[in-house]
């Protein structure tokens, strides 16, 4: 057993990079690094609830998300447009949402609530894509790659596989705002809550949102981080640890970096029912677990 010196967390040393790596490689199918379902495992099995455990998870997204977004970039799938407009949205909102965990979610139950609130919200999501009509039959991706990336003050357009697409940046930008409050409270990028609405309320193919999920992801959560390290400790003082525990946070990210890249390589050739209906069923009952315990 090793303990990790910030944190004191007591585990086995391969056990975060070996769990980071499988749930990654699954997640990062869809855009999203896994940092969602990371959280609720140092919470409730690690034991470890303080503010310096959101900043943690976000150290394990930066070490994480390269390794996709690399992989999504080499195979011409990256919109950088929709990345570029996502990251701008997004990092207002993280110091918003870091002042929230520190002064109103420090009590790990509410916290523990607050994180049971996203995965429903997360897991609905999911349910919903699955019972789709359509959505039982297995498809293999399209090889198509992205063209005619044009990003303007309002629009962002694009062509994959012969569709176009245009997306209000408006909408985006509202959109990732209210995620980076969020996320700077949960202590994830962002990305498990932003691709999902992509794909169900714009109707973008999962192919292209991927990549710019991730690396929205990756760019907030080193913000992030530099928040929770720097400014939130000289305006929002706190009793408890709130910089993150180092160690812990690459342990995970080692493996979450092998396991990104490995999913955006498998995506292709993965149908995504089997994988939505897993994910929705481990994140529901974490959900019903921490909201059920709050009362």
């Amino acid at each position: 057993m090793f303990t990790f010196p910030i944190s004191g967390v007591e585990t086995w040393w391969w056990l975060p990079a070996l769990l980071a790596f499988v749930i990654s490689s699954l997640t990062s199918t869809g855009g999203v690094s896994g940092a969602f379902l990371l959280l609720p495992f140092q919470v409730s099995f690690l034991g470890f609830t303080g503010p310096a455990v959101s900043s943690t998870n976000l150290v394990y997204n930066i070490v994480a998300t390269p390794g996709g977004v690399y992989r999504y970039f080499r195979e011409g799938r990256m919109v950088w447009p929709l990345a570029l407009a996502i990251t701008i949205g997004t990092l207002p909102g993280l110091a918003i949402g870091a002042v929230i965990r520190v002064v109103w979610l420090g009590d790990p139950t509410k916290f523990k609530f607050f994180v049971g609130l996203v995965l429903l919200y997360l897991g609905g999501r999911l349910l919903f894509d699955v019972m789709k009509r359509g959505s039982l039959k297995s498809r293999s991706a399209s090889r198509g790659i992205v063209q005619n990336k044009n990003f303007r003050p309002f629009a962002i357009e694009y062509d994959y596989d012969g569709n176009s697409y245009k997306i209000p940046a408006l909408w985006i930008y509202s959109l990732t705002f209210t995620v980076g409050i969020i996320g700077g409270a949960y202590g994830i990028g962002g990305g498990a809550i932003i691709a999902p609405f992509l794909v169900a309320v714009f109707g973008l193919p999962v192919y292209t949102v991927a990549g710019p999920a991730l690396f929205g992801t990756f760019i907030s959560s080193v913000a992030g981080v530099a928040i929770y390290y720097f400014l939130v400790p000289v305006f929002v003082p706190s009793q408890e640890p709130i910089n993150p525990d180092w160690l812990l946070g690459l342990s995970f990210g080692v493996g979450g970096l092998l396991g990104t890249y490995v999913g955006a390589r498998l995506q292709r050739f993965m149908p995504a029912r089997v994988i939505k209906l897993i994910l929705m069923l481990g994140i529901m009952y974490i959900s019903v677990r921490y909201i059920i315990g709050f009362f």
